[in-house]
C-alpha cells in the first residue's frame, strides 16, 4: 500500500505498447521487402519463353557459321512429331552430331512450317521466326535477322536496332 510521508516515492507504471515512430519504422521495413519480392518474381511462362529464344538465336547463329565453315546449306525447320505432344526443329545439312534438337520447356512453338535457311553466303536473306508459348499465346517473340548482323530476340517481326 503506498504511503503518502515524506521521502516515499510512488512508483511509476511503465508505457505499455509501441510508439507511433516504432510502427511506421517496421511497415515501411514490410513494405520494402514485399517490393523488392515482387519485383523480383517474374512469370515462369515468360521466362520459359525468353530463355528458349535466346537458345535458338544462339543455335541459328552456330548454324549459320558452321554453314559458312563448311561451304553447305543449311536450313532449319520445326517438326510436328505425331508421337510426342512436343514441338521440335532440326538443321538439315549439318554433319553429324549436329546441334540440339528440342526447347527447353514443353510449352515453347514455332509457327509450324517455319523454315530459315542459313548458308553458306555471309549475307542471307532476312529471316524471322515467331516463338510462343502453349501456356500464355497471347506471348509472341521474334528472333530475327537483318540477313548481315546476328540473329536477335525481340517483340517484333521486324529487324530493330543496331
Amino acid at each position: 500500500m503506498p504511503t503518502s510521508a515524506a521521502g516515499s516515492k510512488r512508483p511509476r507504471a511503465l508505457p505499455q505498447g509501441f510508439t507511433l515512430l516504432e510502427l511506421l519504422v517496421v511497415v515501411a521495413l514490410i513494405a520494402v521487402a514485399t517490393a523488392g519480392v515482387s519485383l523480383s518474381l517474374r512469370d515462369s511462362a515468360q521466362s520459359a519463353l525468353q530463355r528458349d529464344a535466346e537458345r535458338l538465336a544462339v543455335l541459328l547463329e552456330t548454324g549459320r557459321v558452321q554453314a559458312r565453315a563448311n561451304g553447305l546449306p543449311v536450313v532449319w525447320r520445326t517438326q510436328d512429331n505425331s508421337s510426342k505432344p512436343l514441338q521440335s526443329f532440326v538443321f538439315e545439312g549439318l554433319p553429324p552430331p549436329g546441334l540440339p534438337q528440342n526447347w527447353l520447356a514443353e510449352s515453347t512453338r514455332a509457327r509450324s512450317g517455319s523454315a530459315i535457311t542459313l548458308g553458306p553466303e555471309p549475307l542471307i536473306e532476312p529471316q524471322a521466326v515467331a516463338v510462343s508459348s502453349a501456356v500464355a499465346p497471347t506471348q509472341t517473340l521474334w528472333v530475327v535477322t537483318d540477313g548481315l548482323r546476328p540473329f536477335k530476340v525481340q517483340n517484333t517481326a521486324v529487324w530493330v536496332g543496331p
